[in-house]
């Protein structure tokens, strides 16, 4: 039986001033919290003593304790309580500075969006109306992997997507986004919520992939690790669900009592735990309608009060540099995809890739590449098209034969 280690007394944190904001970049938080490990080595800290200092969500600093110990950057000092301390590697993955989350000040909520002229910052992990998230956007948006998002305005309205989903997310309206794959349904609400959490669903999804299980520690005590879904929910923050058509409707409905009036789930598994969401948490999600075994039940069409149909800009990857003649194939196929002459058509993130392709091997192995990605019952026109094209015939990307040293 592991003994209990004492709680340590709160670390003193290396003094920063915060960064304009407490929004944390992807693995910024587990970096921090290696910090203050590397800093203590050899004393147990338990993830509230460490949430203490940082002034952020016990729920997600213990998540990063977790994700370190996972990756052998820090260890389980003892199960109860749960308290963790620094390993050899544990200063390598450690940020230079700390930077502790200012203090919350919670802020009443409003019948009507304030103006975006005059509104004010909202503190982290809350939806409300705020130049943050709900002003509009006027030029590019940074996604999380730096790689910009060209903003498209919603049919309709006379708002930029980002700033839609933003607005819906203030409301509370979930929403679902359908089109083809590489159309930009994740670029867009990775613009929209660079802080969101995803799930990328699939056939095989679980419901300990939404809401957890159990790992097994160094000292061979198992203790439950929470997922994104809870993760999400305790932040206040949004849970992006990828291709939840794909997704099994049995495990989907873990995820409907947080979306509805309840905001609450129960999580069996860990004893009928009861987990409410914080304000600010939000669910989108994408689906992809063409792809084999993506089914889009009542239920869920019922949670998504906004479904928007997301198509790829042509017109963007003209900006972007993209060969003319490889848009023109892309605009063709399109039109005969809407006729039901062809089931394929090349989006925006194959235009991109033909960028680069052409880039490397040239224009007429980025054609025949084009030819040779499209579906084997659509091969033979889109082999038409790109002939007519670019003038001449290609054949998709092959070896041939042997290269032999002449003597």
């Amino acid at each position: 039986m592991t003994t209990p280690t004492p709680t340590a007394p709160a670390p003193a944190a290396t003094p920063t001033a915060p960064a304009g904001g407490s929004r944390l970049r992807n693995g910024e938080l587990r970096a921090m919290v290696a910090k203050i490990l590397a800093d203590n080595t050899g004393t147990a800290l338990t993830p509230r003593t460490i949430a203490h200092t940082l002034n952020r969500s016990s729920g997600a600093v213990g998540n990063a304790c977790r994700a370190l110990a996972d990756r052998g950057e820090a260890e389980v000092a003892s199960t109860t309580p749960v308290s963790y301390r620094a390993t050899a590697t544990t200063a390598s993955a450690a940020a230079p500075t700390i930077t502790p989350a200012p203090p919350r000040t919670p802020r009443a909520r409003t019948s009507a969006p304030a103006p975006a002229a005059t509104a004010a910052p909202a503190p982290s992990g809350t939806g409300g109306s705020s130049a943050r998230s709900s002003g509009v956007v006027t030029g590019p948006v940074k996604r999380p992997n730096g790689m910009d998002y060209h903003p498209r305005l919603v049919q309709g309205t006379s708002l930029p997507d980002v700033t839609a989903l933003r607005r819906l997310r203030d409301a509370g309206v979930a929403a679902l986004l359908y089109g083809p794959p590489g159309t930009g349904k994740t670029s867009v609400v990775e613009a929209a919520f660079p802080d969101c959490i995803t799930v990328q669903g699939d056939g095989d999804t679980l419901v300990a992939d939404f809401v957890g299980d159990y790992t097994k520690t160094p000292d061979g005590e198992f203790v439950f690790v929470h997922g994104p879904l809870v993760r999400a929910m305790r932040d206040g923050v949004p849970l992006f669900i990828d291709d939840a058509t794909l997704i099994p409707p049995t495990v989907l409905a873990v995820v409907y009592p947080a979306m509805d009036g309840r905001r609450q789930i129960v999580i069996k598994a860990n004893g009928g735990e009861v987990v409410d969401a914080a304000e600010g948490f939000y669910v989108v999600a994408g689906h992809n309608p063409g792809v084999h075994g993506a089914v889009l039940t009542d239920a869920l069409a019922s949670r998504f009060s906004v479904q928007v149909q997301v198509s790829s800009d042509y017109d963007l990857a003209d900006q972007l540099g993209v060969d003319r003649k490889a848009v023109r194939v892309a605009r063709n196929l399109a039109t005969r995809q809407e006729r039901g002459e062809v089931g394929w058509a090349p989006q925006l993130r194959e235009l991109l890739a033909f960028k680069k392709i052409a880039a490397v091997l040239g224009v007429d192995a980025a054609a025949g590449n084009l030819v040779g990605i499209a579906p084997e019952g659509d091969r033979a026109t889109v082999a038409a098209v790109v002939r007519d094209a670019f003038g001449r015939t290609v054949t998709p990307l092959a070896l041939g034969a042997r290269i032999t040293t002449k003597p």
